[in-house]
């Protein structure tokens, strides 16, 4: 698949090591390289704010979706495009509207749920879009683990778990995205 755009959900913050924000910044190159449309969260902040700015300084494009109560604090003033829409429910269906693959580098609680609800969405046939995870210092392990263990005890079958993509660098993932194939795996089909 070509990939035009690409989501990226990841934190506020900048995190406990400096590897996270090395993370945005080699993210932030690649798709400038390769010409993909970043659509993020329109912070100004934490690992988002770098990844923005990476993406601007290589001279990519970079869309980003910020509520109302959060556009006044923290959004960013130099993006190509800012859209401020009125919750953020908005922006997570916009963003994954806009985008032709989601993934996520480490983040908060924010991070884990829009990534999780991608997936979800994906196995509830409402897009067919690939979503991976950016493991960087092996911060999802903990969570590749339990989702591991829910197909264990027969809550998520082995193909839902397919759906989040994971590796450790950015051109990995980024290829392993536009290589995916997972076919028809929505929830309710036998």
């Amino acid at each position: 698949m070509i990939i035009k755009s690409i989501c990226v959900y990841c934190g506020s913050s900048k995190g406990a090591s400096p590897d996270y924000l090395d993370a945005a910044v080699k993210l932030g190159q690649l798709l400038a390289d390769k010409d993909i449309e970043l659509i993020y969260g329109g912070a100004s902040v934490g690992v988002m704010g770098r990844l923005a700015d990476t993406v601007l300084k290589h001279g990519g494009r970079v869309i980003g979706i910020i509520p109302e109560h959060l556009s006044r604090r923290v959004a960013h003033s130099g993006l190509t495009e800012i859209r401020i829409v009125d919750s953020m429910h908005t922006r997570k269906a916009m963003m994954i509207e806009m985008a032709d693959a989601m993934i996520a580098l480490p983040g908060g609680l924010g991070t884990f749920e829009e990534i999780l609800e991608a997936a979800a969405w994906r196995q509830l046939g409402l897009h067919a879009k690939p979503c991976g995870l950016l493991n960087i210092r092996n911060y999802y392990n903990g969570l590749l683990e339990f989702l591991d263990n829910a197909v264990k005890e027969h809550f998520v079958k082995p193909e839902h778990r397919a759906i989040l993509q994971v590796a450790d660098n950015p051109e990995t993932l980024l290829g392993m995205l536009e290589n995916f194939e997972l076919g028809n795996v929505e929830k309710w089909l036998d």
